[in-house]
């Protein structure tokens, strides 16, 4: 058995030469649920408005910040932009991927890709989490892109906008790259017709040819009332931060702001931060202040932790849709107490949809479920041992019946303390915990992997191998058995 690590200069040399790594948990630091760790919203955008980064804060910053938010905002050039056009364009801004894990990521890159690309591929990177916000998505955005420039493999468009998924847009992509989407990702909940429309592309899209890749928590999506809503929680997050500019911007009540309103609300904020008047203010105090005097985000959310309106269990028990109080597992062919499968048909294409997770840093033992596929050749057929927030399927939404497995849960290994640590109720009879897989969906292909939640996953080069394997296979350019692993 191995255990893969974090792979920077001296990781690589040790892969040439043993192959056998050791993981230390915590990774960047990172990793747990969403970052942050409730540090509250001054410190987030103090760093946004900081534009050339030299710690500190002025008036003019603050201007032309707020102003490059808005135009980003109105792509329609309307003057009014509502909260969700302001969210959108603040996501980029919000969700930044850090230097040192970018480093880390590219001193893994893995070399001589499995197959050559049959033409040129275009892929687009979709990163709108409308439920829980992972802060690796940045990085595994950035992954993709990498991974494709090394040997030409596709070109990379990464947009976090639910309007981009349109059946015109669409056309000039071989491949959709679902980066830990959360939530009812593609929903307009103020416009039917547009959600339809995005649904109706989105298969199309892989129906009629192309290709699905989804990370982690892109099975984390449409298992809960669309018609409701979905609360963010996570790392430095641009609803939060949407929703404090709208609401304290906003001051003609007419839920949109004009360029006029958020230039006065940027030279408010400023004044009432600026305590001094020295038309300068340090990132720290900035931070300090803005806590203080303007964030109103509501208790254990905002930006630093929170779930997403979701419940977290106990005791390090890590976190389940259904209460753990259920003393009982759901038994197979009945839905779980109140899940509601809003899209069942995006649960089918994208294999099953999540319940539960290990809480970060769970030791995960990692079976190869078929180690002859050229999807899982960078293992060489040998389970390894991984620290990750790993992901389960509620019972009856997962089968083998329906994907053909590439690795899974070595469960049998597990401690009966680890198994204890999930809820009975979401806990799966059958003991069959997929982590990636393959399968077609129509004439397309779908590829999904359920590890990526900690910033160190995409510095581990076989896992960077893994993912590039599986998006080549979705591309079409890499063959592989995608018969169903129970027939």
């Amino acid at each position: 058995m191995r255990t893969l690590i974090a792979v920077g200069a001296v990781g690589s040399l040790a892969l040439a030469v043993g192959m056998v790594y050791a993981q230390a948990p915590g990774g960047s630091g990172r990793g747990g649920r969403g970052g942050g760790g409730g540090r509250g919203a001054g410190a987030p955008m103090a760093e946004a408005v900081d534009t050339n980064n030299n710690d500190s804060v002025t008036r003019d910053e603050v201007k032309s910040a707020f102003d490059a938010w808005y135009t980003a905002a109105d792509k329609a050039k309307s003057g009014a932009v509502t909260q969700f056009q302001l969210q959108v364009a603040l996501t980029p801004v919000f969700n930044q991927a850090k230097p040192a894990d970018v480093s880390a990521m590219e001193a893994a890159l893995p070399s001589t890709p499995a197959a050559k690309p049959a033409k040129a591929h275009k892929v687009l990177v979709y990163g709108n989490a409308a439920g829980f916000i992972h802060s690796s998505i940045p990085l595994a955005a950035k992954t993709v892109e990498e991974l494709g420039k090394k040997g030409n493999l596709w070109t990379t468009t990464i947009s976090y906008d639910p309007a981009d998924i349109t059946a015109a847009n669409l056309k000039q992509y071989d491949l959709i790259f679902l980066d830990s989407t959360t939530g009812c990702f593609l929903d307009d909940p103020k416009d039917a017709a547009a959600t339809a429309a995005r649904r109706k592309a989105f298969m199309d899209f892989v129906n009629d040819g192309k290709g699905i890749a989804g990370i982690h928590a892109a099975s984390d999506s449409y298992h809960t009332d669309c018609s409701k809503g979905g609360g963010a929680g996570g790392s430095a997050n641009p609803v939060t931060a949407s929703n404090l500019i709208m609401t304290q911007g906003d001051t003609n009540g007419d839920q949109k702001l004009s360029r006029q309103e958020i230039d006065a609300l940027a030279a408010t904020w400023f004044d009432k931060l600026d305590t001094s008047k020295a038309g300068s203010i340090s990132r720290e105090d900035f931070a300090t202040r803005f806590n203080a005097s303007i964030s109103r985000a509501p208790a254990g959310g905002g930006f630093g932790g929170g779930f997403g309106g979701r419940g977290r269990s106990g005791g390090g028990r890590g976190r389940a849709e259904t209460a753990a109080s259920t003393e009982k597992r759901v038994p197979q062919g009945q839905t779980p107490p109140g899940t509601v499968l809003d899209w069942p048909e995006f649960n089918k294409l994208i294999g099953g949809y999540f319940k539960f997770h290990w809480v970060y840093p769970q030791l995960i033992t990692v079976k190869i479920d078929d180690p002859k596929s050229p999807l899982t050749a960078m293992f060489h057929g040998q389970e390894f041992e991984i620290h990750d927030e790993t992901y389960t399927f509620a019972q009856d939404s997962f089968s083998r019946k329906n994907v053909h497995m590439l690795t899974s849960i070595d469960y049998a290994k597990m401690s009966d303390i680890d198994k204890d640590k999930e809820p009975a109720a979401t806990g799966r009879t059958d003991g069959d915990y997929a982590l990636s897989y393959i399968h077609k969906q129509g004439k397309g292909r779908v590829f999904y992997e359920a590890h990526g939640h900690a910033e160190n996953i995409y510095a581990m080069t076989p896992m960077l191998e893994h993912i590039r394997a599986g998006i080549q296979y979705a591309l079409g350019d890499l063959k592989a058995d995608d018969s169903p692993s129970q027939k």
